[in-house]
Formats: structure tokens, C-alpha cells, sequence
């Protein structure tokens, strides 16, 4: 495609099925490893649904050891409780399997259902026992949106990720370089090789349900999250920034054009929604040519349906190439019996 690359070109001859594989050594359990010049942009990875549910891992280092590419995380930030809880359905407190391990030798020593602050410490501690890991992405629903008001911003999102992951965050400002937006910047230079991703947690933050339900909620997260991102920017601070806005629903077109201010558009390069509307006639090759991430949910829906849970080994291999070909970035379903798949990595397209 002759993509000038912001570290490297893509290696020639990557095809078939598979990646070439031994190039990056990723440390035991922290992954598949990518053939040299690959970049994060033009490869296919399997994501698992609501990774801290207790049911899939009883520890979420369990999760992190399971190899694959992105862990999704639910949190609340309504004023009825403290904190930034995490869990499925519970607003009030946290149900979950983070544990606040300050080193890695506490993983899986200690008292389960943290609030955000914790899963982020387990992240850190883990990110220690395995230096140079392959990139996580992790996507966070915000349950009822930000809570500004509540000390619960997005200014008070990135200080607190700071605090916990320092410079294991691959944020905004790192991908940005010397172009004015972020949709500049991955149009001239996509996104680095996956290699020069190692030891690095990108962050995908996309609206709750609750949110998205509530009419009286008219500042959602994405919106939200992109206009704190045009404002740091714009006072020279956007290494502050922490996490992705994602646009929430797959569209035809660019589906940008659902937000009334032109200005917030080009903060936007990550794009998440159900894996049966990609598949079903948009042109997600659109996305791939721009360079921008597209994450496909319930992949086990996508005509002929399989197992949500436990596909066989061959049913979810196949899902992985389909939904590849179909330009997805990650693909996420709830196959966390399935750890041979999850650490899987194909090129996207």
C-alpha cells in the first residue's frame, strides 16, 4: 500500500492466515507475537467481553494472562456511591475481580471487587512481571457517562491513570507527533509498528448504556472525552491525555457526521459497534484506508452464528479470519475458554 510509517515500514510479504511469528518476543502469557513491521493499524486481534466478571477470570492478572489483544472494563461515576466503580450492574459498589496489587508477588493474593484505581494497579504490577507484553487495549464503558460535577472528569480520569500507569499509557499525545489532529496524524503516519507498542496499555473509552439511554444525559462520553481532547490540545497539554473517544454504533459513511461541531470530528480515529452491522454491507475498507481502529462486538453473531461462549477452536479461527478480511482491529466476543484464539494476531484485510 506504500504507507509512510511513523516507525518503520510494513515487512513484505505478510499474508495467508497467520502473521509470521518469532520476530517480537513477547514474554510467556502476555501473547502472540508479530511478524517486524507490522503496524497496529494493519493487524487483526481478539478482544474478551467484560474481562473483569469474576465467572471468566477469577483474577483479573488472569485476564491479562490470557494473551488477548483488548480487556473491557465497566465503570460507574454516579454521585449514589464513591469512587469510579467497577461492575456489570451494580451503580452503588463495585463486583468485580481487580484486587489494587501494589507489586506483581500480591497478584492473586488479595480481596477482590476494587474500584477502578484498583483494576489500574493490577495493570501496573502485572505490567511489571511482564516488561515489553504485547499491547493491550482496554476498552472502558462508562456506565452513566462522566461526573464532572462529582470530581469524576475526564481531567480526573487522566490523573488518575497517570497515578496508577505512568508511562505504560500509550495515549493521544503519543500518537499525535507533529500533525494538528489526531485524524492528521494517523492519515499520514497510521498508527507505530506493534513491536514499538511493547509494555504499552492504549485506552478505548466509548458511552454506557445507561447513558446512552437516559434523554436527559445530553454530554456523553465520546463527545465529552473529544472535546477535553481538543482543549488540552489546544493549550499545548494533550500528553495529559489518557484514552481514545471512540465513535459508539457502526454506520455507513462517516459516521463523525452525527456530531454537530465539525471541530470535535477529527479527535475521533477509533470506532466500536456490533460485528453483524459491520459485516452487513459497510464499506469497512473506509476505515482501513485511513488508518483508523474498528472494533467489532459479538463476533459470534456474524452469520452462520456460532457459540458465544465456546465456539470450537476452528469455528472462532474462522471468525477471526472473517472478521479480519472484514477490516476489523479487534474483534470481541466471550471466549475466555478459548486462550489458544485470544492471543491470536492476523493481518486486517
Amino acid at each position: 500500500m506504500g504507507r509512510q510509517r511513523r516507525t518503520g515500514a510494513m515487512a513484505a510479504g505478510v499474508a495467508g492466515a497467520a502473521l509470521v511469528v518469532g520476530v517480537v518476543a513477547w514474554p510467556a502469557g502476555a501473547g502472540t507475537p508479530a511478524a517486524a513491521g507490522t503496524t497496529y493499524d494493519t493487524t487483526t486481534a481478539v478482544g474478551v467481553h467484560n474481562a473483569y466478571e469474576k465467572a471468566k477470570y477469577p483474577y483479573f492478572a488472569d485476564a491479562l494472562d490470557s494473551g488477548a489483544g483488548l480487556l473491557e472494563l465497566d465503570v460507574w461515576t454516579n454521585g449514589l456511591g464513591k469512587s469510579w466503580r467497577v461492575s456489570h450492574g451494580n451503580p452503588l459498589g463495585n463486583d468485580n475481580n481487580c484486587e489494587n496489587a501494589a507489586t506483581p508477588a500480591e497478584l492473586r493474593t488479595k480481596p477482590r471487587n476494587q474500584d477502578l484505581g484498583g483494576c489500574l494497579a493490577d495493570l501496573r504490577a502485572w505490567h511489571e512481571a511482564h516488561p515489553g507484553h504485547r499491547p493491550v487495549l482496554l476498552k472502558m464503558e462508562l456506565k452513566d457517562g462522566f461526573n464532572d460535577k462529582g470530581g469524576r472528569g475526564p481531567d480526573e480520569f487522566d490523573a488518575l491513570v497517570r497515578d496508577r500507569l505512568g508511562d505504560a499509557v500509550f495515549g493521544p499525545g503519543d500518537l499525535i507527533g507533529d500533525h494538528a489532529t489526531l485524524d492528521e496524524a494517523v492519515r499520514a503516519d497510521g498508527w507505530p509498528e506493534r513491536s514499538a507498542l511493547a509494555g504499552k496499555f492504549l485506552i478505548e473509552l466509548i458511552p454506557g448504556t445507561v447513558e446512552e439511554g437516559n434523554p436527559a444525559d445530553r454530554l456523553w462520553t465520546d463527545r465529552e472525552y473529544a472535546t477535553h481532547l481538543r482543549t488540552l490540545a489546544g493549550d499545548g497539554r494533550l500528553s495529559a491525555a489518557t484514552a481514545f473517544p471512540a465513535v459508539h454504533g457502526a454506520e455507513s459513511g462517516d459516521p463523525r457526521s452525527r456530531y454537530t461541531d465539525p471541530a470535535l470530528r477529527p479527535w475521533f480515529v477509533v470506532f466500536d459497534g456490533d460485528a453483524t452491522a459491520y459485516a452487513g454491507g459497510i464499506d469497512t475498507g473506509w476505515y482501513d484506508t485511513r488508518h483508523y481502529l474498528v472494533i467489532m462486538t459479538d463476533a459470534h453473531n456474524v452469520a452462520p452464528a456460532i457459540d458465544a461462549t465456546e465456539p470450537t477452536e476452528r469455528q472462532a479461527r474462522d471468525r477471526v479470519a472473517l472478521l479480519a478480511k472484514a477490516h476489523a482491529s479487534v474483534l470481541t466476543a466471550d471466549w475466555y475458554p478459548l486462550p489458544q484464539v485470544l492471543g491470536e494476531v492476523v493481518p486486517r484485510g
